[in-house]
């Protein structure tokens, strides 16, 4: 049997992914398999020939999403301003791996990058046009938000442990006292009004460029319904000054949002030891 480390990702290899077309897709089991070169944490991602890739999750914890974005990417599409990864087929456990897994369509376009945008306060806009259009959406019969989103669109309450203990390890690096005021501030506020679709996961590895523009947005993983605050991170981890402006009033939002937005941001620059970004969310609590 195939030993999985802790984190999930042993045993994924193109000679899998080949096995695993030949018994459920054989119709692709000649394409060539290629790992793609720029890779996440939560899934591998091998390239199918030109025109299809293989996507299987390195974790049950990350095995909601397969079918999650095979039911609702077919239905968000038609109301985004750019492409979004297209469902092609669902595969089922086999050849000693475990998991649901996906055949998506190839979205050509390389990562955003402060290199690879060529205007970013004119990208900031695409960004901000990008998540209007998704929270116009209807979310009638969304997915709550929940585990399957990892708790973004939830309260950021949920990781409040995990933030007072970041707190704590990193008080002689940071203003501690100002970033558990940020934190306080975000656990004040609430979204009162009906569920809107969020992507969870609105960061530079999930948006593709091609011609210094935004051409798509991929990884709907972490999606669902409920509070978008988490889809403001980006201000703070890829915007600054001018770009930030012009997001911020793009993008609209009421205090309270964005101030659950630099919880957002805080509690994941916390864990990582991000602490460029934790002065960046501290300084824009203080404007």
């Amino acid at each position: 049997m195939t030993d999985f480390h802790a984190d999930g990702r042993a045993g994924i290899s193109a000679d899998l992914v080949r096995r695993l077309l030949a018994e459920q897709f054989p119709e692709w089991s000649g394409l060539p398999v290629t790992p793609v070169k720029v890779d996440g944490w939560d899934n591998r991602t091998y390239r199918l020939g030109t025109d299809l890739t293989a996507r299987l999750p390195t974790h049950e914890s990350y095995t909601a999403a397969v079918h999650k974005e095979h039911e609702w990417l077919p239905i968000l599409a038609p109301s985004l301003p750019v492409p979004i990864p297209e469902a092609v087929a669902k595969g089922e456990p086999g050849q000693g791996y475990p998991y649901h897994w996906a055949v998506r369509r190839w979205i050509p376009g390389e990562t955003a990058s402060h290199d690879s945008v060529s205007d970013l306060s004119g990208f900031a806009h695409s960004i901000a046009e990008f998540i209007l259009a998704l929270q116009s959406c209807d979310a009638s019969d969304g997915p709550a938000a929940g585990a399957h989103s990892f708790h973004r669109g939830a309260p950021p309450e949920f990781y409040h442990d995990e933030t007072m203990e970041a707190l704590v390890v990193l008080k002689d690096r940071i203003d501690a006292d100002l970033a558990r005021e940020v934190w306080d501030a975000a656990l004040s506020t609430s979204w009162d009004r009906p569920p809107v679709w969020f992507h969870g996961d609105i960061a530079s590895g999930n948006l593709l460029v091609q011609d210094g523009r935004l051409s798509a947005v991929i990884d709907f993983g972490t999606s669902g319904v409920g509070d978008p605050a988490c889809d403001l991170v980006i201000a703070y981890t890829f915007f600054s000054g001018e770009s930030r402006e012009a997001f911020r009033e793009a993008v609209g939002q009421d205090d309270g949002t964005w101030a659950r937005a630099r919880g957002w941001a805080l509690w994941k620059a916390l864990i990582t030891t991000d602490l460029p970004v934790v002065e960046q969310v501290l300084a824009d609590h203080l404007r």
